[in-house]
């Protein structure tokens, strides 16, 4: 396996405000208030303990940035060492767990050369070009949704440490930290996902994915309820719905990141137990509030180092390379092959 890299705008760029549900770069405070002061005092921020605890949420999200990696990497010994899981079979993926309109998919797409030819086994979801297409399928079986689900609240249970899953959840797990990394999304990723996203998504690198970060979600009321409006750290998103019962929940489709939000037109997505939903990682979306029951979801940023490694889809920005101590951002320093200009 490569050695992966994070890009130094990790740590200035793409700051969450969960108080205001904005993004924000940051590098110090005279640039942030010149930047952002006058739409932040339209959101509601003006006194000085306004500001102040704005800073000090900027302040506490660059401090775990900054020691991520080796919390991350600290917390996955702890697991390994200390966790006993409950069905530790999930662990290696089996065909048996992947539901069976699937296989078919990932059959045809093996061997077909055009879209229109596996049109029938997903559901197209887009409002006017094909750039804005998403895809959605089942992906799952229903028993292994339910079993992993269950390992899930086994390891909740277990009070052991886990980080949060991004910038924006606050519930959830970090799947390279429980052990589903090498032996379940690695070939989840390369023997199924990937013969998929070569034909839907060819310009993101689909051909080329050579890295991910898998993680669950989870949404209930008085927890996270909701997702605001942006885009991933990924060329090409798939967000799997777990369950279980919930009413709600429903995510909104946008634009690519590079259109402005007044051109923007939104698609909306009922989410389904099983079903996933493929999109690119640079089309804005976000997810309406879950309004009873609770909502699991796992999610896989897939990237190509052959994309990213000439433009960093977080800063736009040829990227900075930085050491990682995990699995980085999918960021190599193999010379560049993709023409970006293409991608975006």
């Amino acid at each position: 396996m490569p050695t992966f890299f994070q890009c130094q705008c990790f740590m200035t760029n793409n700051i969450y405000l969960q108080t205001y549900n904005v993004h924000v770069d940051y590098r110090d405070s005279e640039q942030f208030w010149k930047d952002y002061g006058q739409s932040l005092k339209s959101m509601g921020c003006r006194s000085e303990t306004d500001k102040r605890k704005l800073i000090e949420e900027i302040h506490n999200e660059l401090q775990r940035r900054s020691t991520f990696d080796f919390d991350c990497h600290k917390r996955k010994q702890i697991i390994k060492e200390n966790y006993i899981p409950l069905h530790p079979y999930l662990y290696q993926l089996k065909e048996d767990f992947l539901h069976m309109e699937f296989l078919h998919l990932v059959d045809q797409c093996k061997t077909s050369q055009t879209l229109m030819s596996v049109k029938q086994y997903f559901h197209t979801i887009s409002e006017g070009s094909l750039e804005k297409s998403i895809f959605m399928f089942p992906v799952f079986t229903e028993e292994f949704c339910t079993q992993f689900l269950e390992e899930l609240a086994n390891f909740e249970h277990s009070l052991l440490p886990r980080g949060r899953p991004n910038t924006m959840n606050n519930y959830g797990v970090l799947l390279n930290e429980l052990g589903f990394y090498e032996d379940f999304l690695n070939p989840l990723r390369i023997h199924y996902l990937q013969p998929i996203i070569k034909l839907l998504f060819p310009k993101e690198g689909g051909g080329n994915l050579d890295s991910q970060k898998g993680f669950t979600v989870k949404y209930k009321v008085e927890e996270d309820v909701d997702l605001g409006y942006h885009y991933d750290n990924a060329e090409v998103t798939l967000n799997v719905c777990l369950g279980t019962h919930f009413t709600g929940g429903e995510l909104y489709f946008g634009d690519m990141k590079t259109v402005p939000l007044w051109k923007s037109t939104c698609s909306v997505v009922e989410q389904q137990p099983k079903f996933g939903i493929l999109h690119r990682g640079q089309q804005l979306h976000g997810a309406l509030p879950v309004t009873s029951g609770e909502r699991h979801n796992l999610v896989i940023w897939m990237r190509s180092s052959s994309v990213r490694n000439s433009l960093c889809p977080m800063c736009d920005q040829i990227p900075v390379l930085v050491s990682s101590e995990d699995y980085g951002d999918g960021f190599t320093q193999e010379k560049q092959t993709v023409d970006v200009c293409g991608v975006l």
